[in-house]
């Protein structure tokens, strides 16, 4: 009786224990030329972000890009440019989650868009402080910008990379000025999936 039960037992731990592990979130890291930051990402909260935002880390479409907008006290930005102001060619847009209840908090990872509320690709922005303006319940269009993670390692690098010279430059494939781009590319070196 005893062994039956402890076999019982064992069966149980070990099923949840791989349940548990399958149920993990997925994290990813992002090396730039100044430091690694680690993400975990949020895909109970924001399945078809995620979804997306791995996609382009499967192609390692981030792989050789800038963050080419760096503002401080605001964000960091990046996923979209290679060096030169280069735009790199996107999917499709994707639909905005910001409904997911989820608060652009400091560390927290979003997407970028345009004016247009479903116009999100592969560009996305870090926080360095809570910019509650960008939520759903206070943004001016009432639509906001879709949290899908946070920064659970790193955060340090977030901070010096937001404190990088900008300058304004001409971004060739539109031809006009961009404002808060760093003087010196901080390079997307890599964005790979890992353990937590």
């Amino acid at each position: 009786m005893n062994r039956f039960f402890f076999f019982t037992l064992a069966a149980c731990a070990i099923g949840c224990s791989q349940g548990v592990a399958a149920d993990k979130n997925p994290v990813v890291l992002v090396d730039t030329s100044m430091g690694k930051i680690k993400i975990e990402l949020y895909p109970d909260k924001a399945p078809i972000t995620v979804k997306n935002f791995l996609d382009y880390v499967d192609d390692k479409f981030y792989d050789g890009t800038i963050f080419h907008r760096v503002m401080p006290n605001f964000m960091i930005q990046g996923g979209g440019f290679k060096p030169g102001l280069d735009e790199k060619d996107t999917k499709k847009p994707i639909k905005n989650e910001s409904t997911n209840g989820l608060e652009n908090q400091r560390g927290t990872i979003a997407m970028a868009r345009t004016g247009v509320p479903d116009s999100a690709t592969a560009q996305f922005f870090i926080n360095v402080k809570y910019n509650d303006f960008l939520d759903k319940v206070k943004a001016r269009d009432r639509v906001g910008y879709c949290v899908f993670g946070k920064v659970i390692d790193g955060m340090d690098v977030v901070d010096k990379i937001v404190e990088v010279q900008t300058v304004t430059r001409q971004e060739p494939k539109h031809n006009m000025p961009m404002q808060n781009v760093p003087d010196q590319d901080v390079m997307i070196k890599s964005v790979r999936l890992v353990d937590k």
